[in-house]
């Protein structure tokens, strides 16, 4: 087999090309940054994301594109969601056309409010197949072999079983799925719940309200899912609920732990000039709820949410007009 490219260099793209190296591939992990690359090849450890991994002699790190993506099987696209766009244009003429690519980022992209697969679509136009790799999986587990199962959806059969086959591993397991949008958006929109689940650390407002956050945070990312084409019974496997829970109550999730300084009131600039890693929820917010505005569906948490991260409403404040929303019925309606 021919060597896995790996754009991005943060924590989940390190660890996915950590992954791959153990289990036998010849792995080209990409960085933007020149010095973390040159750091990584010499030291042999990414000393800004997973400083205690260190990279399989399998795994070359390398900041120029060009190299990363030459001859490859896969590229695994692991750069931010603002990111995607450029990374994908300036590879669209050298990815060779029986090169799969899979997409590892969660979120939405600003102003088109497309998926992410669909940004990696719309720049390849086409022409290769596309799957997208989601779920519950912290990078630092990954990384240390901890037991993970995700799901890997496409509409191309093939794509899948060959990311099953050439992924998998004794401690990574990946499920099928052909419900792309399903997918995605559970892996988008679980980091804006999972800010709203700091936020109720900070004021302590308990587990009750914790548990009512994640099965509400459930019901607008499933409605908003449907709308776009998804399948509801997605939403209740690991790229829906799985994720969900494990982004609103691990100790490793960044943008739970964004929510937990908002809680504090702390300014948001001030946060994020402390953050190595990027929280996409942030990003994905406000363009969830425009999504939600283009399709017709109401998203209360997601609004409460934005108007914490500008500024707009105190968190306790934002707490208790969701309280005092109208009753209503718990089921949606089909």
């Amino acid at each position: 087999m021919r060597p896995i490219a790996v754009l991005g260099a943060g924590s989940w793209g390190t660890a996915l090309a950590i992954h791959l190296g153990r289990i036998g591939h010849s792995v080209r992990l990409w960085s933007r940054a020149p010095a973390l690359a040159e750091t990584m090849r010499s030291k042999r450890f990414n000393l800004n994301y997973l400083p205690d991994i260190k990279l399989p002699p399998t795994v070359e790190p390398t900041s120029l594109l060009t190299s990363a993506i030459e001859n490859v099987d896969f590229v695994v696209v692991a750069v931010p969601s603002h990111g995607v766009r450029s990374v994908i244009a300036e590879v669209v003429s050298l990815i060779d056309h029986s090169t799969m690519v899979v997409s590892a980022t969660k979120g939405l992209e600003r102003g088109t409010l497309l998926r992410m697969s669909e940004v990696i679509i719309q720049e390849l136009g086409n022409r290769q197949p596309v799957a997208v790799l989601s779920g519950p999986s912290f990078a630092a587990e990954v990384a240390r072999e901890l037991p993970t199962a995700v799901c890997v959806a496409s509409t191309n059969s093939e794509i899948v079983h060959e990311v099953q086959t050439e992924f998998k591993a004794r401690y990574f397991r990946l499920y099928a799925s052909d419900d792309v949008p399903g997918v995605e958006i559970g892996g988008a929109i679980k980091n804006v719940i999972a800010i709203a689940a700091g936020v109720n650390e900070t004021l302590e407002l308990g587990q009750n309200a914790l548990a009512a956050l994640i099965t509400r945070g459930l019901a607008e990312i499933t409605r908003l899912a449907c709308a776009v084409g998804g399948r509801r019974e997605t939403l209740s496997g690991l790229s829906g609920l799985g994720d969900l829970v494990l982004t609103c109550t691990g100790s490793l999730s960044r943008n739970r732990q964004l929510g937990v300084e908002l809680g504090l009131g702390r300014p948001l600039e001030e946060i994020l000039g402390d953050m190595k890693m990027v929280a996409e929820g942030i990003r994905t917010t406000d363009a969830a709820l425009a999504l939600g505005v283009r399709h017709g569906v109401e998203l209360p948490i997601a609004a409460k949410m934005s108007d914490v991260l500008s500024n707009r409403k105190d968190p306790h404040v934002a707490v208790e007009e969701l309280m005092l929303r109208p009753q209503r019925p718990e089921a949606e309606p089909d």
